[in-house]
């Protein structure tokens, strides 16, 4: 299986590659501007950081214990770790493992599991916003739309449903049959939800704007009407599993969307790219982490073990 996660999104972009100018993504991507990547990378690193504290004070609201400090440390790790193993699940739980501190299990992992239903929910409102443009103004938001054939909108529709879909299940996973989680959900969001609100969105526009910025530094310049829209959908392909992070769901959607925008494949594959090392690049702090608690873990076993303490 986890050899599938990793053949498959390669199959993706090959096929991606094949189907569109390969060699005009190439050269997109050798050409990339290092100013607007850097800004790129910039936001995601706020993204992440917000995202810490969205978590900090969902686990708060839940009487988990956790400084702002361990929240970012753990958050990064977390991002690595999604970032470069097969699944993209894997660094949460063991964020939401080490977070326990002792304590039930269940409460660490519903500060998890709720602060990530937060992220979608932010995003789903922002993907909202830019379906309500694209009814009020079709042209400025998808210029090219009205050349396409009909079939041409069967990948919007999908992600649309999908994005739509990803938040009802992922709170009724949380609000399931134990009460413990329904009482999570109350506490934490339902009670919170204007600071909830507030940073998901604000995690939400950051990340498309990253996106965008990624996209700018492939010689591609989305509009903002145009970003609110299609960047929200081509990061929800990012949910579809047998994948690593994301890779080949992402960049499959980014040529439809951006065929649908009037840039061309070709650019939407170059700037899904681009955006795809950002995130890694953004996320490499968390790489330190992970030596750090590497090196610390034998020593604390040591003390634990020393008959002298």
């Amino acid at each position: 299986m986890r050899l599938l996660r990793v053949f498959v999104p390669l199959a993706l972009i090959a096929l991606c590659l094949w189907l569109a100018d390969g060699r005009a993504v190439l050269a997109r991507l050798s050409g990339l501007s290092a100013g607007w990547f850097i800004g790129a990378i910039a936001l995601l690193n706020a993204v992440t950081l917000l995202s810490a504290l969205r978590w900090k004070l969902t686990a708060t609201a839940l009487n988990l214990p956790l400084s702002a400090g361990e929240a970012v440390r753990e958050y990064y790790l977390a991002q690595f770790v999604n970032q470069t193993l097969p699944g993209g699940v894997l660094g949460d739980a063991a964020r939401a493992m080490r977070s326990r501190k002792g304590g039930p299990m269940r409460r660490a992992a519903q500060a998890v599991v709720l602060e990530r239903a937060s992220g979608q929910a932010g995003m789903a409102l922002v993907a909202v916003l830019g379906l309500m443009l694209l009814v009020v103004a079709p042209q400025n938001v998808l210029p090219a739309a009205s050349a396409l054939p009909a079939i041409a909108w069967l990948p919007l529709a999908f992600l649309v449903a999908l994005l739509i879909g990803a938040v009802p299940l992922a709170v009724g996973r949380a609000g399931g049959r134990e009460g413990g989680w329904r009482r999570a959900v109350r506490e934490a969001l339902l009670r919170r939800w204007p600071v909830q609100t507030a940073l998901s969105v604000l995690v939400a526009l950051l990340t498309v704007a990253a996106f965008a910025l990624a996209a700018r530094a492939t010689g591609s310049a989305l509009a903002p009407t145009t970003a609110l829209l299609i960047v929200p959908l081509i990061l929800t392909a990012m949910l579809l599993p047998a994948s690593v992070a994301g890779w080949g769901w992402r960049e499959g959607a980014a040529a439809s969307l951006f065929t649908m925008a009037g840039l061309g494949a070709e650019a939407g594959i170059a700037a899904s790219i681009a955006f795809g090392i950002a995130m890694l690049l953004s996320a490499l702090p968390g790489a330190f982490f992970l030596r750090r608690t590497a090196q610390q873990a034998p020593q604390e076993t040591a003390e634990i073990a020393s008959p002298t303490e």
